[in-house]
């Protein structure tokens, strides 16, 4: 759960006070202008205690207001569904069970990157600061917290994308690195009948 957290934590910076704020808007208008997208992910994640990374892979889905689908495909089947108020687990039979461990915050989050990609950015612009570079055709955003507390646990973010999210890492104070490598990032087209019942899509 520790590691969607953090998944989450890091979209929450797209609304941030930027040092290049010109820049900055232009790729939050862009990436504004598609509210649902797919896209098949590889994530490792590198840790000192860890002889090698662990590497998995799978599939996203976001729909702005309504959520996430976060399905891994390898090294293990899993599907977990975030909304702006839970976090459930997909279950075999297409029923939704309740993930009690880290749920509020995972869903305080989720709930924040739905509010940033909508446009109501406040309450993140005083979590962090950012460093800007590139065009909005090929960008880097640099994330690093304003507060201690934070800190101590979140060393920095970095994003990186065109149209689209295309990367995301993650680096924590205590040498942890989680980076995520996005593919065949689109436009979603119509959801499925259980896409749309999981998330609340009409």
């Amino acid at each position: 759960m520790r590691r969607l957290i953090a998944l989450a934590t890091l979209f929450c910076a797209f609304a941030v006070q930027a040092q290049a704020p010109t820049l900055v808007d232009g790729i939050l208008s862009q990436l504004a202008r598609h509210t649902q997208v797919r896209a098949t992910f590889i994530q490792g994640r590198e840790n000192p205690a860890l002889a090698e990374p662990q590497v998995s892979h799978g599939d996203l889905l976001f729909v702005v207001g309504h959520g996430m689908l976060w399905h891994t495909r390898a090294p293990f089947d899993d599907t977990l569904v975030l909304t702006a108020s839970d976090t459930s687990r997909l279950n075999a039979q297409g029923k939704l069970e309740r993930v009690r461990d880290g749920n509020r915050g995972v869903s305080q989050v989720s709930a924040m990157l739905q509010s940033l990609l909508a446009g109501q950015s406040a309450e993140a612009m005083r979590q962090f600061s950012i460093t800007a570079e590139g065009t909005p055709a090929h960008w880097t955003l640099r994330f690093v917290p304003r507060q201690a507390r934070m800190a101590r646990v979140l060393a920095g973010i970095t994003l990186g994308g065109d149209a689209f999210l295309q990367s995301i890492e993650v680096d924590l104070a205590n040498g942890e690195r989680t980076h995520i490598t996005f593919s065949d990032t689109r436009d979603a087209g119509p959801l499925t009948l259980l896409e749309a019942k999981v998330l609340g899509v009409p």
